[in-house]
């Protein structure tokens, strides 16, 4: 009876060795059965499932990067969409509840957790304000929360660990490459742009198109990575932005080239078209005043995400047509089929494009 269990046990440990090396997974981090730890981009161990079905962000500018990936696995968005957003978007997405977490909207910690995502995550500016403030809300509602950097540079590694969370390598090799060949590109024709070539150009924000950015914001990395001349000499206002300018400082600073958000996401485009106030400025004048296309995301900012990279391509085009020399038309086709998962007509196009390149 002994020689039989002595027989026995080795057998059983090699079982057992074999039954457990099948719960491990390639990662740098720590593996368990069905948990995995990982380490995210501001360097926090974060312990997260190792299958991953629902996942929410705290905020939009990961919202979209979700989205892209595998909107089946949103739980929700920061934001009511509106209509216009909404044609964009595949109908079945269009109910998903609004979390919060949009602008001053803050996120509803009831509702997220009724619905109990597997996991979250946390896209921006890391530093020690986001850091904390994500712990916070992560002791708050028992879940992780993974960091993400917002750092356009970094959209490849963003897509990256979002890939490697979500289970959707394939996809976000492709998308993290596409951003990465769009900045490499970007760069090379940016070197093109001299100090005497310059456009001016004024980013008009809120209801009355009189709030906006300075370079060096997050908000205008896009005019600044292609060589544009950011007329605003203001003051950065935190992370949120929007700093306050009077029509007087406007006139001074005279932009060759306006763009401002549209009418239904509550700006100001419209209005300057007719406002008296603005008309003896030289982009009024010489009718250069674009609207920014933003459905179903915007393509300049707010969020500050993935949405950029078109927009780059938009902005270098608009200002400098024979150094970025982009087809437009092709290029908005492929972004909006690749990352928003739409196949946009000929109609739409024109659409989009209809107060936002020249004709």
């Amino acid at each position: 009876m002994k020689k039989r269990i002595i027989f026995i046990l080795p057998i059983f440990i090699m079982i057992f060795s074999l039954i457990t090396g099948c719960t491990k997974k390639s990662t740098e981090g720590e593996v368990t059965e069905n948990f995995i730890e990982i380490v995210d981009m501001a360097g926090r161990n974060v312990t997260i499932p190792a299958k991953v079905d629902t996942i929410f962000s705290t905020g939009p500018v990961g919202t979209i990067l979700i989205y892209s990936l595998n909107p089946d696995k949103m739980v929700g968005w920061n934001y009511e969409l509106r209509e216009g957003e909404k044609r964009y978007i595949d109908e079945k997405y269009h109910d998903l509840p609004n979390l919060g977490g949009a602008g001053k909207e803050s996120i509803n910690v009831e509702e997220l957790i009724k619905v109990d995502p597997d996991v979250l995550i946390a896209m921006g500016t890391i530093d020690d304000t986001f850091i904390s403030q994500t712990d916070e809300l992560q002791e708050k509602i028992g879940k992780s929360i993974v960091i993400l950097d917002g750092d356009i540079y970094k959209l490849d590694e963003t897509y990256k660990l979002l890939g490697e969370i979500m289970n959707e390598e394939e996809k976000s090799k492709q998308l993290g490459k596409y951003c990465k060949d769009t900045l490499e590109d970007i760069e090379k024709k940016s070197i093109k742009v001299t100090e005497d070539m310059k456009v001016s150009i004024y980013y008009a924000e809120g209801p009355n198109g009189l709030e906006t950015e300075p370079s060096g914001s997050r908000h205008v990395y896009v005019i600044d990575i292609v060589g544009g001349n950011n007329v605003a000499e203001v003051e950065i206002k935190g992370d949120r932005g929007k700093s306050e300018v009077s029509i007087e400082q406007l006139l001074l600073w005279d932009p060759e080239i306006i763009i401002s958000w549209d009418d239904e996401r509550g700006g100001y485009y419209s209005g300057i078209l007719k406002d008296p106030a603005w008309k003896d400025i030289k982009a009024v004048k010489d009718g250069e005043v674009y609207e920014i296309p933003n459905k179903p995301f915007n393509w300049f900012d707010r969020p500050p995400s993935v949405n950029r990279i078109l927009g780059l391509k938009w902005i270098g085009n608009l200002l400098y047509p024979d150094i970025y020399d982009y087809d437009m038309r092709k290029e908005v086709k492929e972004f909006y089929d690749k990352f928003y998962h739409y196949s946009l007509t000929e109609y739409e196009l024109d659409e989009l494009l209809q107060n936002s390149i020249r004709h």
